[in-house]
């Protein structure tokens, strides 16, 4: 979806932004060739970074290192959240248990309400979208401000996020000094779409926000168990100003975000920023843990998320996505995603991570999850850049199996497994299977033109909707065969 036109003079009115539904985003998002642009430019670009950053000498270990403390952590992860349990409550927080996301959006939601704010500040978390925080909130009046650029951008567009560490990537600066005159009350009308700049009036509009936040929600990259402490890791210092000025802290983490102790993060802050963006350390590191008297926030709260992810942790094979760390890596070297965008896998988690952990997360019963797992080419480039070792195609072969049994448990079969189940039947059997080639091959050159088939009818028309398929040749191979001499 690209910016509205028109003067700057227009563009600075009050415009409503509304958010529209993902399906039209998505389709949106497929059909924008200006995106999909930017979004092959941003990939490219994170590519060229990691690469210019030279590996550690011990890189292959601190791999194994990360993927040894990830599945620790995984293993024992009953342990592990009542000792952070412990912990936080220990340091003067308070531990809220959320089974899915009605839950999580009912607390979150009672916390603000508590504390009569109507407005609160929020750092990136990948959970309060995975939730639909924002619009639970605003349909009790409190407005959610957006505090990362990239996820103002997005909430001023009214669309999705399309990359992990890049939520914006689909945008280029022309179409963000757009957004910001429509939606930046202080925005100029001159503005120019120089990065600088646009941070600039980004800066400017969050200032007040900041200084008159009375909550803020975070998310977290790792819950430390030993100390009861999260770690949060940003570019912009936006999360820290978050951190330090409300009065009220809401922190948001899946259940698997938990690291046994402190030292881990010693193999993990390393591993985390290069495979992220090719750095030796992310510009802001920041780690928190309860309350201090004044100090900081008066209150803290960490609601701790299942949503799915105690289902993907039962699955010997599955649970392996619940090592990522979210850096980001497998997006900028698939082929898949950086054609499609982050817009077709979903509104949270994009690119090869998405593709096995959203359908783990919510069932691959549904045709969209279901769908995912086959969104690969399986070329195994994901799986060679993970900094936590995650074997993202096996994984897919996996879940695509569980597709299968899936839909063959089903008391109506689908169209697709009918028809799969009438072509077994047919090349079971080779009089069988002949006479059906012959028959299909004279329909199919009756439905050909100029040697190419371009619609083909039922549920074999979606084939022709994005390609043309060659026609059959008027003998077949095996006919052919046995007339040679």
């Amino acid at each position: 979806m690209t910016a509205s036109s028109g003067t700057a003079g227009e563009a600075r009115a009050p415009v409503p932004l509304p958010t529209p539904k993902f399906a039209t985003a998505a389709r949106a998002a497929l059909a924008d060739t200006r995106l999909r642009r930017n979004l092959r430019g941003a990939t490219a670009s994170l590519r060229e970074r990691a690469g210019a950053s030279p590996e550690p000498g011990d890189w292959e270990e601190l791999r194994e290192a990360g993927r040894a403390i990830r599945d620790d952590a995984l293993l024992n992860l009953d342990a592990h959240l009542e000792e952070l349990e412990r912990a936080v409550t220990e340091a003067g927080g308070t531990v809220h248990w959320a089974a899915d996301a009605a839950e999580a959006r009912r607390i979150v939601l009672a916390l603000v309400q508590a504390t009569g704010a109507r407005e609160v500040v929020k750092a990136r978390s990948l959970v309060a979208r995975e939730i639909g925080l924002n619009a639970a909130l605003a349909a009790a009046g409190i407005t959610a401000r957006e505090t990362a650029l990239a996820d103002l951008v997005v909430q001023l567009g009214g669309d999705e996020p399309s990359h992990l560490l890049s939520p914006a990537a689909h945008r280029d600066g022309a179409q963000i000094r757009e957004l910001f005159l429509r939606g930046l009350p202080g925005a100029p009308p001159d503005l120019p779409d120089e990065p600088a700049a646009l941070v600039g009036a980004a800066r400017a509009h969050l200032r007040e926000g900041f200084l008159a936040a009375r909550v803020a929600i975070t998310g977290a990259n790792f819950l430390v168990a030993e100390t009861g402490t999260a770690v949060l890791l940003e570019s912009e210092g936006n999360a820290r100003m978050c951190l330090t000025l409300p009065d009220t802290l809401i922190t948001l983490a899946g259940i698997e975000k938990v690291v046994p102790a402190w030292a881990d993060l010693e193999v993990l802050l390393q591993l985390l920023p290069r495979s992220a963006a090719g750095e030796a350390m992310t510009p802001y590191v920041s780690s928190w843990t309860g309350v201090t008297p004044g100090d900081g926030p008066r209150a803290f709260h960490l609601v701790l998320l299942d949503n799915g992810r105690t289902r993907a942790l039962a699955d010997e094979v599955g649970r392996a996505a619940l090592r990522c760390v979210r850096c980001s890596a497998c997006l900028n070297v698939c082929p898949v995603y950086e054609r499609t965008g982050g817009h077709a896998y979903g509104p949270v988690y994009p690119g090869p991570i998405g593709a096995i952990l959203t359908p783990q997360m919510r069932g691959v019963e549904s045709a969209a999850d279901a769908s995912l797992p086959y969104a690969s080419t399986l070329c195994g480039a994901c799986a060679d850049v993970c900094p936590v070792k995650i074997d993202i195609p096996e994984v897919l072969v996996h879940l695509r199996g569980r597709v299968v049994e899936s839909r063959r448990r089903r008391p109506v079969p689908t169209p697709e497994l009918l028809m799969m189940r009438g072509l077994a039947w047919t090349m079971g059997d080779a009089r069988r299977y002949e006479a059906a080639l012959r028959r299909g091959t004279r329909w199919a050159r009756l439905l050909s033109r100029g040697g190419r088939i371009r619609r083909l009818p039922g549920l074999l028309g979606k084939w022709t909707e994005a390609r043309d398929l060659p026609a059959p040749p008027a003998e077949s191979f095996r006919a052919w065969w046995r007339r040679r001499p």
